[in-house]
């Protein structure tokens, strides 16, 4: 069975997913956001597979949810008030992330 969410919604300051599978994943949305996987925000490997990191700095408007969007059924990309949308967060890394934080 491929991993999808059948609920997503955001609850005060989190973003909670009710799974395929019968799991629910709870995220809190500056954690979420400081994990954004996209190489502005957690960097790219350069040939020799040195990943350069860039320092990030936060808003209190980098934490606010505005919207997600579903990506070719594989993948949740948020919105944040400040305008950073570019992070697609699998499902699969969803589930990681959920993991890592128990």
């Amino acid at each position: 069975m491929r991993l999808e969410p059948t609920n997503i919604q955001q609850i005060g300051d989190e973003l909670a997913i009710a799974w395929n599978d019968g799991k629910e994943s709870f995220f809190n949305l500056e954690t979420l956001r400081r994990a954004c996987p996209c190489a502005a925000c957690g960097g790219e490997p350069d040939v020799l597979g040195n990943v350069s990191r860039p320092k990030m700095s936060y808003t209190e408007k980098s934490f606010q949810l505005t919207g997600f969007d579903l990506v070719g059924g594989y993948a949740l990309q948020p919105r944040w008030a400040d305008g950073h949308s570019s992070g697609i967060y699998s499902f699969t890394y969803l589930r990681r992330l959920e993991e890592a934080s128990q």
